[in-house]
């Protein structure tokens, strides 16, 4: 096995995705309230449908190994054909799976995604595991740690005393949406040994409690570092990202690209911009590499289809600069 510079740690799933006909009278879409309705009681007819492995874990461990990453990833699934199945993905996309564990007598987890005259519904199973740490993880040069079900506690407690233990390992957090909305005291302890955090506006203002954060962007990265974060990334959907780099603050907006399926677009950044810094490249050049790796990936259905190779990064770097697309610092 080749020393590994990258773990993965988080949840892993298949996804199944739906594209209804579009018809008025079948299904309709309410903008205002953020609607999408079907027809009560009717059989609605299918045009597409395609499955596909996703999970913030898997998605993150499939994009930094596409883009010359050696990551292994950390998962507990159910012994199940699907657990089978994402194992199968993993391994042939020479992601090492020394480290899934596969649970007798659990399922494992499931998404449903209805895509609609452009916009995404997803109805998403996470299965009530008990998430297994390994007796013997690598010390490798980084962690990845994003979204856990439930039960994600004892397996934070083990995580955080193996960072303790091995001060050389960065951690990149993205904390999921059980994350997020328990009490900050619950995961404060990973918050401060977090090396880049990556959360959208939203999720930074919910853990700052800094609300109608437009035009104070320097604020909530501020905020975000007195929690205990080294280097906070901040995407905010069309107006890009923005990031503090330990002496800048800096900026970049996105490629305009039109956009299939939007699944996967923050993992992809995710994945972009911790290759390229785990390549030992600065954020400026990080946040060029997030974004067009999203944007690559909402040309796609589903969330890894898109993934940018190791081989096209230059292409689409190219793309970006072409497109007058720069950090700019603020």
């Amino acid at each position: 096995m080749a020393k590994l510079d990258l773990i993965s740690i988080g949840d892993a799933s298949l996804d199944v995705f739906i594209t209804p006909v579009e018809s008025e009278t079948l299904c309709e879409i309410d903008k205002k309230k953020c609607y999408v309705c079907f027809t009560y009681g009717e059989k609605i007819p299918v045009k597409e449908m395609e499955f596909s492995i996703g999970g913030n874990a898997a998605n993150n461990a499939v994009g930094t190994k596409r883009l010359g990453i050696n990551v292994g990833v950390v998962l507990t699934l159910g012994d199940d054909d699907i657990g089978r199945e994402i194992v199968k993905k993993l391994q042939n996309e020479n992601v090492d799976t020394t480290y899934v564990f596969q649970q007798l007598s659990s399922t494992s987890n499931y998404s449903t995604i209805i895509n609609y005259a452009g916009e995404r519904t997803m109805f998403n199973y996470k299965s009530p595991q008990s998430y297994q740490f390994p007796v013997k993880l690598p010390v490798t040069s980084w962690v990845y740690l994003t979204s856990m079900g439930e039960t994600f506690r004892p397996f934070y407690n083990h995580l955080i005393s193996f960072l303790r233990m091995n001060p050389q390992i960065k951690l990149a957090y993205n904390p999921g949406s059980r994350q997020l909305r328990v009490p900050l005291k619950e995961i404060e302890d990973m918050i401060k040994i977090t090396h880049i955090l990556f959360v959208n506006r939203e999720e930074a203002e919910k853990l700052t409690g800094l609300s109608g954060s437009i035009g104070k962007e320097k604020d909530l990265l501020n905020a975000l570092v007195s929690l205990g974060v080294k280097n906070p990334v901040v995407t905010d959907g069309n107006n890009g990202s923005f990031v503090f780099d330990g002496t800048r603050y800096i900026k970049l907006g996105i490629l305009p690209i039109d956009a299939f399926e939007r699944t996967g677009a923050g993992d992809a950044f995710g994945s972009g911009c911790l290759a390229a810094l785990i390549k030992g490249k600065g954020f400026d050049e990080a946040l060029v590499w997030g974004t067009v790796n999203s944007a690559s990936v909402i040309g796609y259905t589903g969330s890894q289809r898109g993934l940018l190779r190791e081989s096209e990064i230059s292409e689409w770097l190219e793309r970006a600069k072409s497109s007058g697309l720069g950090v700019v610092e603020f």
